[in-house]
């Protein structure tokens, strides 16, 4: 008799957004049947059903309400029935915020709930205060997920209780793992959104005080977001069009084939003036994972990854000076770039894979489902 698999609501504002590989991951690797909510922090649609609200719930709410019973919205309602229609036995929210707007639901329906954050949902002062800084959330979850350990400080630091906060990095998709780069070219390579914690404008900034002394040096950042045009401008400024590239947006199978001959992976994630930080950069993971050496900050989840000297180099945020020395570095020594590659891809492989990512989740999963019944 085959096993009944467990029944996981996965909840997350965004069906396929390029930069969340890591939600990608977890519905595809997680252990058991997986109802993918999304559309906002409360959830408007199922993927593979399409939207949650119909006519006949919309009618019931109304006359709810006439009648005096207005405890739900319509959307509320139908993000209820799909829950029990579907059995769910565990909902795992992906962002704080998002587990805070669903804990009302959870709780009518009886349902546990583990919440997931990832970077912004930790940091920006104004999501934290406006989820009445996570009272409800840490209290309600049983487990809470952080994915460094500053955030984990974090949480703890907001009231979660310490038993509860779970540590759990990323891991990146094994394709990245199997590449052994051949440093044909002097590129140094970035990923991610343009957008203030990545400060992309200070990466472009360090390769311009590089390019008098190392003319065949070249830069691509993948990505799009608001301070995409910012940066457009800023290249054609410096007359840097020729060295510096900005593809928008790219597939995986394009970021492989970047790593596969560059030298570096380069990021100069900072703390925004809203307090917006990174979790763990997944690309960062990816970059190391493969073998390259990474340049980057001593921000968030990054110092947890990168050891400075050892798998790549770490500098001050904002440092852009700092930054161009590391990659002059490694134009000028080879060997060196080879070597803490090398040491970044094995300890990803053992301290942040996918699978490793992938198992602790399914553990908390099935200790809750446990619980339970």
């Amino acid at each position: 008799m085959e096993l009944q698999k467990n029944k996981i609501a996965m909840v997350s504002p965004s069906l396929n957004a390029y930069s969340e590989t890591f939600i990608q991951a977890q519905k595809k690797g997680l252990q058991g049947e997986i109802f993918y909510y999304y559309g906002g922090i409360l959830p408007l649609y199922l993927e593979g059903f399409g939207k949650l609200l119909k006519r006949s719930i919309s009618w019931s709410v109304r006359i709810k309400r006439i009648l005096g019973f207005k405890k739900f919205s319509a959307n509320e309602t139908a993000f209820i029935h799909s829950l029990k229609k579907n059995k769910i036995q565990v909902v795992l929210a992906h962002y704080g915020d998002t587990g805070n707007r669903i804990i009302s639901i959870c709780k009518h329906v009886n349902i546990p709930l583990i919440t997931h954050f990832h970077g912004y949902d930790a940091s920006v002062d104004v999501v934290i205060k406006s989820c009445n800084h996570y009272k409800e959330v840490f209290a309600y979850s049983t487990y809470i997920i952080a994915v460094s350990l500053a955030m984990q400080k974090r949480l703890i630091g907001l009231g979660c209780p310490k038993e509860k906060v779970i540590y759990n990095p990323y891991g990146p998709d094994n394709s990245f793992l199997a590449l052994n780069p051949q440093f044909s070219e002097t590129t140094f390579i970035g990923l991610g959104r343009f957008v203030n914690k990545k400060a992309p404008y200070y990466t472009i900034m360090a390769f311009k005080q590089l390019v008098a002394g190392y003319p065949n040096a070249k830069l691509v950042i993948g990505g799009q977001g608001e301070l995409y045009e910012t940066c457009k401008n800023l290249v054609r400024y410096h007359k840097l069009e020729d060295q510096v590239l900005l593809p928008g947006v790219l597939t995986r199978e394009d970021f492989l084939k970047y790593l596969e001959k560059g030298l570096a992976f380069v990021q100069h994630s900072v703390t925004a003036l809203n307090g917006d930080q990174e979790g763990t950069p997944v690309a960062i993971l990816e970059a190391s994972a493969t073998g390259l050496p990474v340049i980057a900050t001593i921000h968030a989840g990054i110092p947890d990854v990168i050891i400075d000297g050892e798998t790549g180099f770490l500098v001050p945020e904002h440092d852009v000076e700092a930054m161009a020395k590391k990659m002059r570095i490694l134009l000028e020594d080879k060997a060196l770039a080879l070597e803490l590659g090398q040491k970044g891809k094995e300890r990803i492989h053992s301290h942040f894979t996918i699978e490793k990512h992938l198992k602790a989740i399914n553990e908390l999963i099935e200790k809750v489902i446990g619980n339970n019944e």
